[in-house]
Formats: structure tokens, C-alpha cells, sequence
């Protein structure tokens, strides 16, 4: 039995995430316990989805959120990290150049994942233990440049899919126009195949509708609750969003790509339920370290 401390970057297309969490093992389980998270919009995905490659501005920005980052975990104690680049990184031209930039400023390894590994990593959050045994669900990730779905069927994936649909990717107008009806393609023979019962809803997007609604902590979200709200919010202009509604100006523009991502599931797999834990990428990077350290006596030991 021991304590660890471990913490997880995850480099988006819209933020930059730093996740602490402390691990601690008693007789009859694991408890895994959030100790520190930070957030910088940074929107990474604005120079990818557009020009191609990440702009010094942008590249700066992010060496700058590393080296905070690393002071931060060295404060906390953490005995391992991860940081992983999805969407915007993986396409950018300059993405290996930027991670050789940042680890050298910084000291901060980066790996640029693939969407695979992307949704590998969000399966060993932990939640397949929250799930149904008799149920279907569906596992939604919305980030700023790609969407990932895994299905559980059973308490076990039997699929999973990246797609490069995202808030900010939309909003940049850079979505290849075959790629929605791939996404809708592929969602109607998921639905025909499992029927699945429910969405788990990932990122803050859904996390922050959930709060607009009103719900307490990880109460559902209808689907007629969610085309509501999307009509609504849609009806206000960006300004009058952040002003009027009193969002956040780097949530009041994603949050309606993302909406329409989560109706286009619900409608495709006629779903009426979307649950929201409040866990993704981050998490399963948390998990991933612990059962690693777990099986390699040669790592630090627990605190």
C-alpha cells in the first residue's frame, strides 16, 4: 500500500490541461483523488486547421504553459507524467519541431498520439466499471480538432473510432466535407448493431451544459433538454453569449459545434440519455501511470 502522485498534460486543439492527481491504495481499494487542474485556452487548432502549422505566437504560448507546468508538478511532488498532443499537433507540419522546442526549454516531454491511442487512453479512465452489465453505451470525447467514440457493450469495448470532427476545426470551417457523413455513416450502423441506451459525454463543452441545465453532479441530460438549449444558445450572437449569458469568450464559440456533435449521436443512434462523469483523456493518462508502476518494481517507489 503506498501514495503516488502522478500527473497528465493533454495538449488539445482548443486547450492545454494539467491534471494532478494523488493515487492511494487502502486494503480493500484505489482512490484516486484530484489534486490540481489548470486550463489555458491556447487554440492550437486555429493555426493548424487553417494555415497548416503552429505559429511562433502559438508555439511560444505553449513552451510558456510547459514551463508553468513543470514548476507546478515539481511543487506537487509528482513521481511521473504524461503529456500527450492530439488532434492539432498530430497535423500540424511543425508539430515534431514544436515538441523538440518545448522539451528543451522546458524540460517537458510531449507525445503526439494518434487518435487510436487517443481513445485507448480515454478507455482506461476507469469507467468501464461505472457501466450496466445488460447495456450499450456510447463513450463521446468532443475536443477542439477530433471526435472519439468507443462503444461498450457488456462492460467491454468492442469499437472504436476517431474523427477528425471538433469544435474549433468547425468553427475554422476546415472539416473535409465527407467527413460528417462518414461520421453519420458509421453511427448508424453502430446504433443498428448495438442499440446502445446512452451517451457518456466527455469535455468541457458537455460539462458546461450540464451546468447550464441546472443538474447536479453527474445528473443526466435529455436529449430534448440539449436540442433546447442548443436552439437557444445558437440564437445568440458570440457577444451577446458572453455578455447576455455570461459565458466564457473561449467557451461561448466551441460549445455550439460540440452540441451539435452530441445531437448528431443522439439522432443517428436514436439515444435519448447522455450521462456526464466528468472524465476524460487526463484521467486515463492518471490510470495508465498507476497500473504502470503497478507492474514495474524498477519505477520510484509509492510516498
Amino acid at each position: 500500500m503506498g501514495t503516488y502522485t502522478f500527473g497528465a498534460i493533454d495538449i488539445g486543439s482548443n486547450a492545454i490541461r494539467l491534471l494532478i492527481n494523488t493515487v492511494e491504495e487502502y486494503p480493500d481499494q484505489v482512490e484516486f483523488k484530484k489534486t490540481a487542474f489548470l486550463r489555458v485556452p491556447i487554440r492550437l487548432g486555429e493555426d493548424v486547421f487553417t494555415r497548416g502549422e503552429i505559429s511562433p505566437e502559438k508555439r511560444e504560448r505553449t513552451c510558456e504553459a510547459m514551463e508553468g507546468f513543470a514548476h507546478i508538478m515539481k511543487a506537487y511532488g509528482v513521481q511521473d507524467y504524461r503529456a500527450y498532443a492530439t488532434s492539432a499537433m498530430r497535423e500540424a507540419a511543425n508539430g515534431t519541431a514544436i515538441t523538440d522546442y518545448i522539451r528543451e526549454k522546458s524540460g517537458v516531454t510531449i507525445e503526439i498520439i494518434s487518435g487510436q491511442v487517443e481513445a485507448d487512453t480515454i478507455y482506461a479512465n476507469g469507467l468501464v466499471d461505472m457501466l450496466a452489465a445488460d447495456k450499450t453505451y456510447l463513450y463521446v470525447d468532443v475536443g477542439g480538432g477530433s471526435t472519439e467514440v468507443i462503444v461498450y457493450s457488456d462492460r467491454s469495448k468492442v469499437d472504436a473510432r476517431s474523427f477528425a470532427l471538433g469544435t474549433v476545426r468547425m468553427l475554422s470551417d476546415a472539416v473535409d466535407k465527407d467527413e460528417m457523413k462518414k461520421f453519420k455513416k458509421w453511427l448508424a450502423g453502430i446504433g443498428k448493431k448495438y442499440q446502445p441506451t446512452a451517451i457518456i459525454g466527455s469535455g468541457g463543452n458537455i460539462n458546461k451544459v450540464q451546468k447550464l441545465l441546472n443538474k447536479k453532479d453527474k445528473e443526466n441530460i435529455s436529449r430534448p433538454e440539449l436540442d433546447m438549449l442548443y436552439r437557444y444558445i445558437k440564437s445568440f450572437s458570440f457577444a451577446e453569449r458572453v455578455h447576455t449569458m455570461r459565458l466564457a469568450t473561449y467557451r461561448a464559440d466551441v460549445i455550439v459545434p460540440a452540441m451539435k456533435i452530441f445531437l448528431t449521436v443522439c439522432t443517428q443512434c436514436n439515444i435519448d440519455e447522455i450521462i456526464v462523469p466528468k472524465m476524460g483523456l487526463s484521467d486515463g493518462i492518471i490510470r495508465t501511470l498507476y497500473t504502470l508502476h503497478k507492474a514495474d518494481t524498477t519505477r520510484p517507489a509509492p510516498l
